[in-house]
């Protein structure tokens, strides 16, 4: 493996390229790093594997220890970055992160999952399930694992598992981040437009996994949830090999779901055989997630046996109904930012808890955007109470026709067909009335790709 000797991580702090700093430093590559900022846990992380770094952006303190043979480029650091500009001038190689995850821990044997939502958690498991068959793979999620070192790894093995983002790449580079990997088994979860911040329509965003698929190989393999309708659409003429799972009638089904606080059991069906599958995991739609990597894992041949044994195994990741505090009144961190993944996990609380769920949202930015108001219709009727922080303040082109919806006009939509809902600016305040409003058996969930700004650790503590 001819890996870079210094490599330079610019925006180090991310999760995605904290993880990238950590698999080459574990590999052996001295790693450098700056960012405008650091904080646990990832600043803890990477002060534990003795990897250094600093805050700002100084070309000296860059080339102190030596020019890099590489320089990793990622949206924090921007086009008019000091040591971006230093690195061009100089000539010094740099590459975006996707670029490098491409060129330097993409396989022979290439899995990628992909979808507009359960990829993270699939490329999760399935890296772990590899793991436990001793396949060794590379790989790279955008989540913390609960059963991971990091949420990257290079290897030299011939298999490689990433997590399949159709975002862009970089602030200068549209390519969606999947096309860098070069899938030769694909992962296909679900298609629902997303993002319309970069795909303003729904048909460039469906052609993006029309073009994903399209490269698969002939001897490569695609398994996916043909029952989804975005994905039959996608497939729909499709000369690949393609091994479905979803419910019953496909290849890989699953039935027979129950869940309780502890997690989650159901059967898995495949050529007359059932399998019965338990995980530490909750949520009902991760039965279809582990359908799937149960199916791509078999066809790779894995037994099913060890996959089994693997699934028990794997505790899930950091903010995917992740419990913070369970006692009278539970607290849940998740990372649905849109109406479509919001409600899929609020269905799921409602299976197990009999007292009121009270959310707080805050969507991404496609879903701020005025388009995808409609989706927002019942999305939160399972839910007792709903409250909206102030949101995050996003940057808006000077030129901009529209600008995204504030929180104030976000409350006025979801209350078209929700009644109790909160619209509160002010973070002490939202802390104080969930603590106000929650009794024994309620449930308090945080929904959003944001921090919301400490308010849960806050809320954690008062309720403690």
């Amino acid at each position: 493996m001819n890996l870079p000797k210094h490599v330079h991580v610019i925006g180090i702090c991310g999760v995605a390229t904290s993880a990238l700093a950590i698999a080459f430093h574990k590999a052996g590559v001295k790693v450098t790093g700056s960012d405008k900022g650091f904080f646990p846990p990832v600043s803890t992380e990477l002060e534990k594997q003795g990897i250094t770094f600093y805050a700002g952006w100084h070309p000296e303190k860059m080339v102190a220890d030596g020019i890099p043979d590489l320089v990793v480029i990622t949206t924090a650091s921007g086009t008019q970055n000091p040591e971006t500009i230093y690195a061009r001038e100089n000539n010094i190689p740099s590459l975006g992160y996707t670029e490098v995850f491409g060129k330097y821990f993409i396989k022979e044997k290439s899995i990628v999952c992909t979808g507009t939502w359960g990829k993270t958690s699939s490329s999760a498991l399935l890296s772990h399930i590899l793991e436990q068959a001793h396949l060794d793979p590379s790989y790279m999620f955008g989540g913390v694992s609960l059963s991971h070192e990091s949420s990257a790894k290079i290897t030299d093995s011939e298999w490689s598992v990433f997590e399949g983002d159709e975002y862009k790449s970089s602030p200068t580079d549209p390519t969606a981040k999947f096309f860098y990997y070069k899938p030769t088994h694909l992962l296909l979860s679900a298609i629902s437009w997303d993002h319309a911040d970069l795909y303003p329509t729904e048909e460039s965003y469906f052609d993006a996994f029309k073009k994903l698929t399209s490269n698969i190989p002939e001897t490569g393999l695609i398994v996916a949830n043909m029952q989804h309708t975005g994905v039959e659409k996608t497939l729909r003429g499709s000369t690949k090999k393609i091994v479905s799972y979803g419910l019953i009638g496909s290849d890989y089904s699953y039935s027979d779901i129950s869940q309780t606080k502890d997690g989650l059991s159901f059967v898995i069906t495949h050529a007359e055989k059932t399998y019965k599958i338990t995980s530490p995991m909750l949520g009902s739609f991760q039965a279809e997630n582990i359908t799937g990597c149960f199916a791509m894992a078999h066809n790779i041949g894995i037994t099913p046996e060890k996959i089994i044994s693997s699934i028990a195994t794997f505790a899930g990741l950091k903010r995917r109904l992740e419990k913070r505090v369970s006692g009278d009144i539970t607290v849940f961190d998740d990372i649905a930012h849109s109406p479509e993944k919001a409600s899929s996990v609020l269905k799921n609380l409602r299976e197990i808890y009999t007292g009121k769920i009270i959310a707080i949202f805050e969507p991404n930015i496609g879903g701020r955007e005025r388009e995808s108001a409609y989706k927002y219709d019942n999305a939160f009727k399972d839910a007792d109470t709903v409250v909206i922080p102030r949101l995050t303040k996003l940057k808006v082109a000077e030129n901009a026709v529209e600008v995204p919806m504030d929180g104030k006009e976000l409350s006025e939509t979801i209350q078209k067909t929700h009644k109790n809902i909160n619209y509160m600016e002010d973070d002490s305040a939202l802390v104080d009335f969930l603590v106000a409003t929650a009794k024994k058996d309620d449930c308090i969930v945080f929904l959003g790709s944001h921090g919301f700004r400490g308010m849960i650790e806050e809320t954690v503590k008062k309720l403690s």
